[in-house]
């Protein structure tokens, strides 16, 4: 039987761009998946928030530049509002000296042209079996079933929220700006994108109690606008509901040990954050960019299955993924809190913190990887 170097488990955004990213090093993958998008990742309605550094990778991989022109909207200012008037925290693509500070990715698009970018990669082989692999890359998200057959802790803290996502149409140009509210006891977030109607779009997550997420869920489509628009106060314009909706529950998870001889964990088999910071996806291909470096510069007598070499993976890893998901953490215990001093305190510290630039351009360059 044939063996490769590496295989990769799981055919999303995380492992079709390991499989990519190592197949263009000249390694020999093979992706344990599909070669095609499957219908629920085509209707995927979510949209992604992309950091420079995720930007950067998949320009690496070919994939980037070939996306349809509305699947990908720059961000040049994000609105964070508290629950209070005057609550306001501002940021700006021309304050940190950038083009933008983000881009919105639909993620269907970004699944098909991953996809795509695959059959056109000598060294990446589709397979539908496990095969004997040098390492095994688990990517499978968070039900990884190989993770818990490897005896791995999955350390879970439920919020005993969901996450609403939809595509939404409005009557006013969003002008690349990302609005943003944290509240008790929901987070509510707009991401401009382009389609379906350019320059009149956003991508909703919004964040809330389980109960109230199923309800909403289940609303006509006309309770669930008057909802949101309410929740939005207009801000945004009047907001109408352009797709289906979907929903997944929220929680703060991390595996340990990421790694051992022969596996290693990636994205959201390795850790979950809340999604109120947009930062998902974004560790998830850091992981990636960290592991390619790694194998890049190993040794030529270790295999890629090398435990001492994988640990140097873990450990570029470790500091980054526990600081994004203590501080999403943090910031959601803070936001939900509905004790009155906790709520003066939040809506003053946004407040102040917008009007100490040094301090809003160090939390720019960490969380958007600029």
């Amino acid at each position: 039987m044939h063996r490769y170097e590496v295989l990769v488990r799981g055919s999303g955004c995380v492992g079709r761009s390991l499989a990519l990213a190592l197949g263009a090093q000249g390694m020999r993958v093979a992706l344990l998946g599909s070669a095609d998008v499957s219908p629920a990742q085509r209707e995927d309605v979510r949209s992604y928030a992309l950091n420079a550094a995720s930007v950067r990778l998949l320009r690496e991989l070919k994939v980037w530049d070939s996306l349809p022109a509305d699947a990908i909207s720059p961000v040049y200012d994000i609105k964070v509002s508290g629950d209070q008037a005057g609550a306001l925290l501002e940021f700006s693509a021309w304050q940190q000296g950038v083009s933008e500070l983000a881009f919105i990715v639909d993620a269907g698009a970004l699944e098909q042209q991953l996809a795509t970018a695959l059959r056109f990669s000598p060294h990446v082989q589709i397979v539908d079996t496990p095969v004997l692999a040098d390492l095994t890359a688990l990517c499978e998200g968070r039900d990884s079933l190989q993770r818990a057959e490897l005896g791995v802790r999955f350390e879970s803290h439920a919020y005993g929220q969901r996450a609403i996502a939809a595509r939404l149409v409005t009557d006013r140009a969003h002008q690349g700006v990302a609005r943003q509210w944290f509240r008790s006891p929901d987070v509510l977030a707009l991401l401009p994108i382009d389609a379906p109607n350019a320059g009149a779009s956003y991508g909703l997550v919004w964040s809330l109690p389980e109960q109230q997420a199923l309800d909403l869920l289940a609303a006509p489509v006309a309770e669930f606008e008057a909802a949101l628009n309410a929740a939005s106060g207009g801000e945004a314009g009047s907001l109408s509901l352009a797709s289906g909706r979907s929903a997944w529950p929220l929680a703060l998870a991390r595996a340990e040990p990421v790694q051992g001889p022969g596996w290693v964990l990636l994205g959201d088999a390795a850790h979950l954050v809340h999604p109120l910071a947009g930062q998902g996806l974004n560790l998830g291909l850091a992981d990636v960019a960290a592991l390619v470096g790694v194998l890049a510069a190993k040794e030529a007598w270790r295999s890629a299955g090398d435990e001492r070499l994988l640990r140097r993976f873990a450990r570029a890893r470790m500091a980054p993924n526990w600081a994004m998901g203590e501080l999403t953490d943090v910031l959601l215990k803070v936001f939900a809190s509905e004790a009155m001093p906790v709520r003066e305190l939040r809506n003053k510290g946004l407040s102040a913190l917008n009007s100490v630039p040094p301090l809003k351009r160090w939390l720019t360059t960490r969380a958007l990887g600029l």
